[in-house]
């Protein structure tokens, strides 16, 4: 004989959404948060007065609190306690990255934040297929901008990473500055060397297609060190996640 357990509801904890906004922040005073937190918490998660949330303004630290007063057009934030917590790696990452189409793009961004680089640079290279100007330019920039910021939220970070303007390849080249610096190169045969811990770290990497012949001899008059992550060719939104997580392996996050 089987016996079945009688079904019973069980009281589902609440997420509790992290939000950034970019004002200044102060404990134990309402603050108004901007129209776009109003619409997020207040259309899209149907959140209610007295409902906890943390808030974050990218300068480090987060603040636990919760909904004071909302209304249609109004929301209203009263912060109780202030965490000094910090969730970047000990490793400066800029990872400078042709341009590709649509959710390749979007992807790169996405996963590079989570990640925990600390700046991203849109390149123009000889193979970039994807052409921006004016205000169609702003417009995706900004899009990108959203995608690190909601990335930042997801995962957990206080910091927002660097989003630069769009560079060509070659003006790049003449201001990197990071202690090490990499391009990617699937035709070569060095990978990381056992040097000291860097303070930071750049990783150049091609659009589709990948960077052109001139464009990595260019690279590596510039300074940058091949690298190569094994015999296969990785698409251009994999290869940097790749190189990225080695670094923070060999470097950053994982370094014991």
């Amino acid at each position: 004989m089987i016996l079945l357990r009688p079904f019973t509801k069980t009281k589902q904890t609440m997420r509790i959404p992290r939000v950034y906004c970019p004002i200044d922040l102060a404990l134990n005073t309402p603050i108004n948060m901007p129209e776009n937190v109003v619409h997020y918490l207040g259309k899209v998660l149907r959140m209610s007065q007295g409902r906890e949330l943390v808030v974050f303004n990218g300068c480090g630290g987060e603040y636990q609190g919760t909904i004071s007063q909302i209304d249609k057009k109004n929301l209203q934030v009263t912060l109780q306690h202030f965490t000094d917590t910090e969730r970047e790696s000990p490793l400066s990452i800029e990872l400078a990255i042709g341009l590709s189409r649509g959710e390749r793009w979007d992807f790169v961004l996405q996963k590079a934040t989570e990640l925990g680089v600390t700046r991203i640079v849109p390149l123009l290279t000889e193979r970039t297929e994807v052409k921006l100007k004016g205000e169609r330019l702003l417009k995706r920039w900004q899009h990108w901008q959203q995608i690190t910021i909601s990335a930042c939220e997801q995962c957990q970070r206080n910091r927002i990473p660097e989003l630069a303007q769009v560079t060509d390849v070659n003006e790049y080249l003449q201001q990197a500055d990071s202690a090490q610096k990499f391009v990617l190169h699937h035709r070569g045969s060095q990978g990381l060397s056992n040097t000291a811990s860097p303070s930071s770290a750049a990783i150049l990497v091609g659009p589709e297609g990948g960077l052109s012949d001139p464009e990595i001899a260019a690279a590596q008059s510039a300074g940058f060190n091949p690298l190569t992550l094994g015999p296969r060719v990785m698409r251009t939104e994999t290869a940097p996640i790749a190189a990225i997580s080695v670094l923070q392996y060999q470097w950053g996050d994982f370094t014991v």
